[in-house]
């Protein structure tokens, strides 16, 4: 005794009936048809502030009283010797725009000018450098 009565196939009536195939338009290409069916990537801007936690910044170094006494020293001697233009080498902090910390960066090229209202010191090619941010200070020859 079957418990379940036996059903009729649901699509009994239309599985004989060929696939219907458009006079106007033309069938679609596979690719095209791949496309339609491949992943949504709505959290695009989820991966980006993922990408930007994990960047490493450094932290920043506070000088030592020597270290500022040399500083004071060297940027004496630029001031002294500015209308010259003298080749030197700096490197100083570059704070991160986005996050806490930055990064250590060299900066090597003449001196345009000591701009002592900003606290800037301006090489030729365009480059500023805050004098507070200036951990090294160096003259080539």
């Amino acid at each position: 005794m079957n418990r379940f009565p036996s059903k009729p196939f649901p699509y009994e009536d239309i599985v004989a009936i060929p696939h219907p195939v458009s006079s106007v338009h033309p069938p679609m290409s596979l690719s095209d048809r791949a496309a339609q069916f491949a992943p949504f990537a709505a959290l695009t801007s989820y991966h980006d502030a993922v990408r930007e936690a994990a960047r490493f910044t450094d932290d920043r170094i506070e000088p030592d009283e020597d270290v500022k006494d040399l500083l004071d020293e060297r940027l004496r001697q630029l001031q002294q010797n500015a209308d010259r233009h003298p080749r030197i080498t700096i490197l100083y902090f570059l704070p991160d725009e986005k996050k806490a910390g930055g990064t250590y960066v060299s900066a090597t090229g003449s001196l345009k000018k000591i701009d002592w209202y900003q606290r800037l010191i301006l090489l030729q090619d365009r480059t500023s450098v805050p004098i507070e941010n200036i951990i090294e200070l160096s003259f080539l020859s």
